[in-house]
């Protein structure tokens, strides 16, 4: 008997990849089959990220994104500590679903602040309690597989796209090099459609 449990244990660990299923899903709305396909990489701590949340994506989402037209891929390109603990957090549902990440943009003046990252992290726990937003902090921070797949990501971008600022957008595989607001993104998206 202990030499079947040994067999099945052993062909198990050599022929049966490890999490070989489990992805992080990307934080993205819209149509997933649209024409145009819109990719942001930004930080969590970037001002300018936040403004974009702020000015530009609620005409983006109410007449693109909401009518299908697009789709919206926010990606993490953490510049610091906590710009990457914050893109953690917004991974960790790993549901696809982007509350989280605009909730963090929406008040980043209230926990992107503090000298250590100890400090941010407890302004981001004590925003995520205040809000009764159900995320097991230490698990968020200590997930490899979210952890990794951000770091990739990042990676991935420099190579591929030479990002250096956030926000950049990526519009069907093309970096948008206009001023970024909304007229110009309206512009080059209403080109595509």
């Amino acid at each position: 008997m202990k030499k079947i449990i040994f067999k099945i244990a052993l062909f198990l660990l050599i022929f049966v990849p490890v999490n070989s299923e489990i992805k992080v899903i990307s934080i993205y709305e819209g149509n997933i089959d649209a024409k145009v396909k819109l990719i942001v990489y930004e930080s969590l701590t970037c001002g300018h990220c936040a403004n974009f949340h702020e000015k530009v994506y609620p005409d983006l989402k109410k007449n693109f994104i909401d009518k299908n037209l697009i789709k919206i891929e926010f990606r993490s390109f953490p510049f610091d500590g906590a710009g990457l603990n914050a893109a953690k957090i917004a991974h960790c549902k790993n549901d696809g679903k982007s509350d989280i990440l605009h909730f963090l943009f929406k008040n980043q003046k209230k926990w992107a602040k503090g000298n250590t990252i100890e400090e941010v992290n407890n302004h981001i726990t004590k925003l995520l309690n205040e809000e009764n937003i159900d995320l097991d902090f230490d698990k968020c921070m200590n997930d490899k597989l979210i952890e990794d797949h951000i770091l990739e990501d990042r990676i991935r971008a420099i190579k591929k796209f030479d990002i250096n600022s956030t926000p950049t957008l990526i519009i069907n595989g093309e970096k948008f090099d206009k001023p970024l607001n909304y007229k110009n993104l309206k512009k080059k998206l209403e080109k595509l459609i």
